[in-house]
């Protein structure tokens, strides 16, 4: 077990052995990693616990240098677990690299079904037991996929639990992946008309980077191939503090100067890769729409719901945009099968998704009874037309779990925790405590 110093903390590394299935305790194991963070001179001051749920799915948890971020208000009150959740960072990775070792696609999507927050929650739970005892109980904070998870411990474990913080992560507790869908292509528009609103001279240069990209086959550093479908899902920056103005910087670069005919910039390659690539995260492209299944709600498939609801809203479609003289829309946290055929960090993994997408009757993520006789404090931070959650379902599910309260706010964007210097932990922290 590792110790070392920071800037004003003490990091130590843990790592737990859990079974793959805790329906099986018997059979196969795995490696789940945590980084517990504590101020420098308090690491034998007996702190409550604070486990930090990241948002994806297929995230892995903050790599902190001290106490940056949200840590420098966390780190005032609590111990802080950082937890690469199963399957990411140092916990047993699930990557093209290490799922072809599962055996055939079948074998390989039975082992995804391993990795939703309903596992990850029992995950959590042993952890807890082996850190503090059968009795003792921590706060969760959860980022986004995290704030799914931590409905799904409250709906699970309560009793397990002092506090429950979240932000930008309440998810409708009985709704389908097509709902979802439907109600994020419109806020998706929102951004876009946001987006050429403060800058309308991108409205005919990504038009002419679309044109080009119609007419010409285009690689990434990376091999994967630049097709104007993935060019449009750049839009999942726009729902982020600095997204917009990162996309536009993107797009000034886009061409080389000066050549008689269009070429696309190295630079500007170099940055869409790093953008549309999965290789740090494949479990997000994997599981993305299976963290909405249920089988109370829709025993069917998910079965590629975004690409199938983006049917309904033909604006999105870049050559009835080109053929109308009007912007291009950019897409945003939606999960596509062609994806599996441009990105080489998913190619790999293409027939095991596949199966995924059509599995059928994923266990219940909440219990709606159990949320409405909650006894945990909980504060839900709600960002005002968040462009991954929708703020409708956000406040109906506050208004579902007992107790919970809410701050929704323009203020920030989707990442206001991380953006925000401890701002937006704060106000939680002191809405959970009853201080406002």
């Amino acid at each position: 077990m590792a110790v070392f110093r920071q800037p004003g903390t003490v990091v130590t590394d843990h790592t737990f052995t859990l079974p793959l299935d805790h329906a099986d305790p018997g059979g196969e194991l795995i490696e789940v990693y945590a980084r517990e963070v504590v101020a420098a001179g308090r690491e034998h001051d007996n702190l409550p616990w604070l486990v930090y749920l990241q948002g994806g799915p297929g995230g892995r948890s903050p790599r902190p240098i001290g106490r940056d971020s949200w840590l420098e208000r966390a780190l005032d009150d609590y111990r802080v677990l950082l937890l690469d959740q199963r399957g990411t960072g140092r916990s047993t990775p699930v990557t093209r690299q290490t799922l072809p070792a599962r055996g055939d696609a079948r074998a390989q999507a039975r082992h995804l079904t391993h990795f939703r927050a309903d596992s990850i929650v029992r995950d959590c739970e042993a952890i807890r037991r082996s850190l503090l005892g059968e009795d003792g109980r921590w706060s969760v904070l959860g980022q986004s996929f995290g704030g799914f998870c931590a409905i799904t411990y409250l709906s699970f474990a309560p009793d397990s639990l002092r506090e429950v913080l979240i932000t930008g992560g309440l998810p409708g507790l009985r709704r389908t992946a097509e709902d979802v869908y439907r109600a994020a292509y419109p806020r998706m528009e929102r951004k876009n008309r946001g987006f050429y609103a403060r800058y309308p001279e991108d409205v005919e240069a990504v038009r002419a980077i679309v044109r080009h990209l119609r007419t010409t086959d285009v690689l990434l550093p990376g091999g994967g191939r630049l097709t104007a479908e993935a060019f449009q899902s750049l839009g999942l920056m726009l729902g982020f503090s600095s997204g917009p103005h990162t996309l536009h910087y993107m797009v000034e670069d886009a061409f080389v100067p000066g050549l008689p005919a269009p070429v696309l910039s190295d630079t500007f390659l170099w940055d869409v890769q790093r953008q549309l690539s999965f290789a740090g995260n494949p479990l997000f492209a994997v599981l993305h729409e299976p963290i909405y299944g249920q089988r109370s709600v829709s025993p069917g498939p998910t079965a590629w719901a975004a690409e199938r609801v983006r049917a309904e809203f033909p604006q999105f479609d870049a050559d009835v945009a080109l053929a109308a003289g009007e912007p291009v829309l950019f897409t945003g946290e939606t999960i596509h099968p062609w994806m599996f055929g441009t990105d080489p960090a998913l190619a790999p993994l293409r027939e095991a998704a596949e199966l995924i997408a059509r599995h059928e009757e994923w266990p219940d993520l909440y219990d709606p009874d159990r949320l409405a006789r909650n006894e945990v404090p909980v504060a839900a931070a709600v960002y005002h037309d968040d462009m991954y959650v929708d703020t409708a379902d956000s406040l109906a599910t506050a208004r579902a779990v007992r107790g919970l309260r809410t701050w929704v706010t323009d203020e920030f964007e989707h990442d206001g925790l991380r953006v925000s210097g401890g701002a937006v932990l704060d106000r939680l922290i002191r809405l959970a405590r009853g201080e406002l």
